[in-house]
């Protein structure tokens, strides 16, 4: 996949106006010239914080600073986000985010524009949601299963990571696309759906590629499909939603970068050009790729375009599966 890589641009008006003061204070500071905070507003032990700690280290080796990870989580990942985004715009508090925060915006009263009022950074990682059932389960692919699910609407099953989270938002978005039904059973993490579906107590599952393909290696889950527009290389073998049954269906499971509004423009281009440098350095990518996550990149603006693309897109789907935001 080509990345177009953003060229680290210094701050040279900032440097050349220090550079003719009389004043050796008037010379701005080196950045950065303390610890970074990056915050990840989930628990410890989730995909999110998995990458921001794997990253973190990185750059710390990278910019000579220690780089700090800080997990800040409740209200479905609001408490962190506002957290960081109201810190103070200099490049020392950090956040990374998933797809929670692309369906929070028509969940919550947010005080803040997602993709307006934010300083994007990059787009980190690439992945893909498995669609998977449990081995026992009747349907070996997914037109049987979606046959089952028109035979006997609202009877089967699926877990989420919880009432209104991105899991719920892109199961919905299949089931309105193959125009069938499911009975939704919300969890408090994914971790707690995914013993169930393993147990056989709920039917099927979205769910990261790094917590449902070990399953399906050791044949307690069956991988019916993955969400992403392609075929993973990790997982040749699964077919995508939209060559199984569901024409359309297009989501890619990722973790971004971003940081609060107004964020210096050399600051930006220094993390930006770190953080492509990082994604793409192949020990790391050894160490993603067989749980089928790929580092991106990209240039900020495109992070941002992503942004938009994905708030307005599940909009829609949660306005027509009139989906509620959990307690």
């Amino acid at each position: 996949m080509a990345i177009n890589r953003r060229e680290f641009i210094g701050a040279t008006a900032a440097a050349a106006g220090g550079l003719f003061s009389s004043n050796p204070m008037a010379q701005p500071k080196a950045y950065p010239d303390r610890p970074i905070k990056i915050i990840v507003p989930f628990a410890p032990g989730g995909g999110t914080d998995f990458s921001a700690r794997i990253y973190s280290t990185a750059l710390a080796e990278r910019i000579g600073q220690p780089v700090i990870v800080e997990n800040k989580p409740g209200a479905a990942s609001t408490i962190g986000t506002n957290l960081a985004l109201k810190s103070a715009p200099d490049g020392y508090t950090l956040l990374v985010i998933s797809g929670s925060y692309v369906v929070n915006p028509s969940l919550y009263k947010l005080d803040f524009d997602p993709v307006q009022d934010i300083t994007p950074i990059i787009q980190l990682t690439e992945s893909g949601y498995v669609l998977a059932v449990n081995a026992k389960f009747p349907a070996k692919n997914l037109a049987e299963l979606i046959e089952m699910m028109r035979a006997r609407p609202g009877e089967i099953s699926y877990a989420s990571s919880g009432q209104g989270g991105h899991l719920q938002v892109v199961t919905e978005y299949m089931l309105g696309l193959a125009k069938v039904k499911a009975k939704h059973i919300p969890y408090r993490g994914t971790g707690p759906g995914l013993a169930d579906l393993l147990a056989g107590t709920v039917d099927m599952m979205f769910g990261g590629t790094e917590a449902i393909m070990q399953h399906v290696a050791a044949g307690k889950l069956r991988a019916l499909a993955v969400g992403t527009p392609h075929r993973l290389s990790a997982f040749p073998d699964v077919p995508t939603v939209a060559e199984a049954g569901v024409p359309g269906y297009d989501v890619v499971a990722w973790h971004g970068m971003i940081a609060p509004k107004g964020i210096p423009p050399h600051i930006v281009a220094l993390l930006n050009r770190h953080m492509n440098e990082i994604v793409h350095d192949q020990a790391l990518k050894k160490k993603t790729a067989h749980l089928g996550v790929d580092g991106f990149g990209g240039t900020p603006d495109q992070f941002q375009k992503l942004l938009k693309l994905e708030v307005d897109r599940y909009a829609q789907v949660i306005r027509d599966a009139n989906i509620r935001a959990g307690s």
